[in-house]
This record gives C-alpha cells, structure tokens and sequence, in this order.
C-alpha cells in the first residue's frame, strides 16, 4: 500500500460565490479550498506535536 498523498501541489478548477474547488496535480483529487486548508492546518499541528515529543526524550 503505498503512502497517501499530501497535495503538495494543487491548482483553482472552479470557482463561485461560495466555494472555491482545486485539483491535486498528484493525485488527481478534486476537493473544497476549505478543506484543503484544514488538511494543511492538520498536518502543521501533527508535525509540531512531533517535535515538541522529540524534544522532550
């Protein structure tokens, strides 16, 4: 199983007066901005909870 994808990399497919849609250029999944961002915000929180682990061995 391979390891899933973190959408380094995505690009504006749609765009209204609500919402706003962009595609992973790796994976080819199409997703709200929103959501997008969450992930981003999620894995931030993931990385420095890491750290801050790390830190305290």
């Amino acid at each position: 199983m391979s390891a899933p994808c973190k959408h380094t990399v995505v690009r504006i497919v749609s765009r209204d007066e609500d919402a706003e849609y962009v595609e992973c250029q790796a994976c080819g999944e199409i997703f709200d901005s929103i959501e997008y961002e969450d992930m981003e915000r999620e894995e931030k929180a993931a990385a420095e909870a890491a750290l801050e682990r790390d830190a305290d061995v």
